[in-house]
């Protein structure tokens, strides 16, 4: 059973992979976020660094239909995600064996000069592909950045993904990962 709280995130989640806006979560959205995150960082998809994102999106989109497609025609429904969403990975074990290797793919592709942080900006570049708001970008970075060095380790990325897809927690850092609900 998921609160309040979760369903705004599993939405708010939901619009931002929904890129054509089209109310349904298709292959071809993760595949252009995907492209945006190359685009970003100047990554070519061809590259290795840029086959492992496009690699991992692809196991990402293979567990979303497995797990969240219920009738399985290849689009995911706002109703879909949400109940798939919770049991499977909010309810169930299966967010981090589903969504860690994408994560770190993701991650270490915006880490841009491998010192295992992300700078302000390269949490900027990261957002902006997914369609995050400057203000609420500069708002996410403010509150996962809890020792206010300007910089995010990537270990601490991982946890805040895991705790606004999972978490109830209004106050907790990564509730706040795409900006304010």
């Amino acid at each position: 059973m998921t609160t309040q709280l979760q369903e705004r995130k599993l939405d708010r989640a939901f619009n931002q992979l929904d890129l054509d806006g089209d109310g349904q979560i298709e292959h071809e959205d993760l595949m252009g976020l995907g492209a945006r995150i190359l685009v970003a960082f100047g990554e070519s998809p061809t590259s290795t660094a840029g086959r492992r994102i496009i690699d991992r999106l692809d196991v990402v989109w293979d567990t979303l239909r497995s797990e969240v497609d219920a009738d399985q025609d290849g689009q995911i429904s706002l109703s879909e995600f949400r109940s798939g969403m919770t049991s499977a990975f909010i309810d169930g074990p299966k967010f981090d064996s589903a969504f860690r290797p994408g994560l770190d793919a993701v991650l270490e592709l915006c880490d841009t000069d491998k010192d295992g942080l992300l700078s302000h900006q390269e949490f900027r570049a990261l957002q902006q592909a997914f369609g995050t708001g400057p203000d609420h970008i500069d708002a996410a970075f403010e509150r996962l950045d809890a020792n206010g060095d300007g910089r995010l380790d990537l270990d601490e990325l991982v946890a805040a993904v895991r705790e606004y897809y999972t978490g109830d927690d209004p106050d907790a850092p990564g509730t706040w990962f795409f900006g304010p609900l």
